[in-house]
């Protein structure tokens, strides 16, 4: 062992260095960074790889299935709590065969994993040690490596700042830039925005580890940086079929706030571009979509994108009025009045009947109630309140005011 450690240790590359493990263990081997991305395997036992390395290898990184999968096992919190190489048992859901792994740190820092995939014997207590020892070499050689690229990431977060900004007046300014920096702009792109309720420092760093995670799980190429308390995700493709880009926010908006529990988030997605000059409008639509999640305290049916804000981003000025003006409405209290004393729940049948176009149907099954217990509310709302859904402006104006009644309370 101490014969191939030396040998190990001589290495910088880390393709030659992941063979050699392989080598020395007889086993198929992967090396992933921080974030799961794929830095080199072994290629002799390319073919004992199970699905879930295929699935690596073929994409780079993680897929967002299994990255969910591992840590709603707790894997993702392990690798980043238990420092010595540790066994990970079987997942069929998954295609996942009994593997160890072990992160690669420097100074307490993890850089990387090393993943051995165990086939045909398992690996034994010196083929243990030989793992633990080649992973701080490893984390050496990754850490340095990752200064480099903290740096490239440096100037380009710069040079997108910059577009924000609105620095640069011609696409061209844009493009002459972008290769002096040698970044490769893409065709397409959309920019989803990432936010807390409340300033805090470690939480906010909590979440840009968060995002930048699932973010580099997506199909399409990613980069992020910050504006003071705005964590930005420009996702870009130079071939985006329709709808790709947008599908792919949605998928990193749902994915980060349903992982992320310790603060509350908010989230917003812009319009998709063909032009970088048009990146400061992407993130401005965001930001506004944002703005409205905080003043309604983003209830389950709001949107995430700025296409679908609809009168949601109108309901802050329409507050601001109704307050000059002393309006309230009074039907909708005396169903709140209701609701209180009687424990019904008339307000929020009133309000999932106006979004399904007061279709008893549809309404009855989002509520999970009977059609009879529908009508049999829908009959109390019209002899405490004088509603008329046959018309369509009366209807518009209820669900407004719904909405802002919500907001108070």
């Amino acid at each position: 062992m101490k014969q191939s450690l030396e040998k190990v240790f001589m290495l910088i590359d880390i393709n030659e260095i992941t063979e050699m493990v392989s080598s020395y263990l007889k086993k198929p081997v992967i090396i992933e960074d921080d974030q799961f991305s794929l830095l080199a395997y072994s290629s002799y036992y390319i073919e004992h790889f199970d699905l879930v390395n295929q699935q690596t290898i073929f994409s780079k990184r993680w897929p967002i299935p299994i990255l969910e999968k591992f840590m709603e096992e707790g894997i993702v919190d392990q690798l980043k709590s238990i420092p010595e190489p540790f066994r990970i048992g079987q997942i069929k859901e998954i295609g996942l065969n009994q593997r160890v792994v072990v992160s690669a740190k420097n100074k307490d820092q993890i850089y990387g994993y090393i993943w051995v995939q165990e086939t045909d014997s398992i690996l034994t207590e010196k083929e243990f040690k030989f793992l633990h020892d080649v992973s701080f070499h490893i984390g050496n050689l990754l850490y340095q490596q990752n200064l480099l690229n903290a740096r490239k990431d440096e100037g380009k977060n710069q040079f997108y700042r910059k577009i924000i900004e609105e620095v640069y007046q011609t696409e061209n300014q844009i493009k002459m830039e972008a290769a002096n920096l040698k970044i490769i702009l893409t065709e397409a792109f959309i920019v989803n925005v990432f936010t807390l309720e409340q300033a805090d420092e470690e939480i906010f760093a909590e979440l840009i580890d968060t995002v930048r995670l699932f973010a580099n799980a997506l199909s399409q190429p990613t980069h992020i940086f910050t504006n003071q308390l705005d964590i930005i995700v420009l996702i870009g493709s130079s071939s985006p079929a329709p709808g790709s880009l947008l599908e792919n926010a949605n998928e990193l908006t749902n994915t980060v706030l349903s992982q992320f529990k310790r603060a509350v988030v908010y989230a917003g997605i812009g319009n998709e571009y063909l032009s970088l000059l048009k990146l400061r409008n992407s993130y401005s639509e965001a930001l506004e979509v944002i703005k409205a999640a905080k003043f309604i305290g983003t209830p389950s049916e709001f949107p995430f994108e700025y296409n679908k804000l609809s009168i949601f981003r109108y309901l802050e000025p329409i507050s601001l009025y109704n307050k000059q003006s002393n309006y309230t409405n009074e039907d909708l209290l005396k169903l709140q009045v209701k609701d209180n004393q009687s424990n019904t729940n008339l307000l929020k049948t009133l309000e999932v009947y106006l979004l399904n176009n007061c279709r008893n149907k549809p309404t009855a099954e989002q509520l999970f109630i009977h059609p009879n217990t529908l009508k049999y509310r829908l009959k109390q709302i019209t002899d405490l309140a004088s509603i008329d859904f046959e018309d369509f402006t009366s209807r518009c104006q209820m669900y407004i005011d719904l909405q802002l009644l919500k907001c108070k309370g």
